[in-house]
């Protein structure tokens, strides 16, 4: 596997997982509605509000395309900075709270909802608990293992080609 397949493993598999698990906690904690609040982001919450099944979907479309998007953030920042790969689990709690920093300080606000704090300290506890294990670790993980080896190729032929 070369270094973009691994990168396109990488970031799918950890995207999908954190969107997975993370739309899972969602559900399970606020309702099956969660994807239209996704979807009052972009088109406006009475809007989404008013919306069917072609609105919910658009919501899953965007959260799932929100992790994978993080998770592309996070493979090519551990190209460089080799430590994201070489320590996955500590790396992955804290890349988990800068995206939930980034969604609930830049995004939210941004956004057709305009949401802005301040927000109820249990709702942070859990946001941050949540975007800590079921985000950032799924993700650090996945480039972990996708990315152990990558580049590593070319220094091998490189090596069996010296006496």
């Amino acid at each position: 596997m070369d270094t973009r397949q691994r990168a396109v493993a990488a970031i799918l598999v950890g995207g999908l997982l954190a969107g997975a698990l993370d739309l899972t906690s969602a559900f399970i904690t606020y309702g099956w509605n969660v994807p239209k609040g996704i979807a009052g982001g972009l088109i406006g919450p009475a809007t989404a509000r008013a919306g069917g099944t072609g609105i919910w979907l658009l919501g899953v479309f965007l959260h799932f395309f929100i992790t994978c998007a993080a998770a592309a953030v996070y493979w090519a920042f551990s190209r460089r900075l080799i430590f994201l790969r070489q320590s996955p689990f500590v790396c992955g709690l804290f890349f988990g709270i800068a995206v939930f920093l980034v969604m609930n300080l830049i995004v939210l606000p941004l956004s057709a909802i305009h949401a802005r704090g301040p927000f109820p300290l249990n709702g942070l506890i859990q946001g941050l608990l949540v975007h800590m294990f079921f985000v950032g670790l799924p993700i650090s993980y996945s480039v972990s293992y996708f990315g152990k080896y990558a580049g590593l190729r070319a220094g091998a032929a490189l090596s069996s080609s010296r006496p």
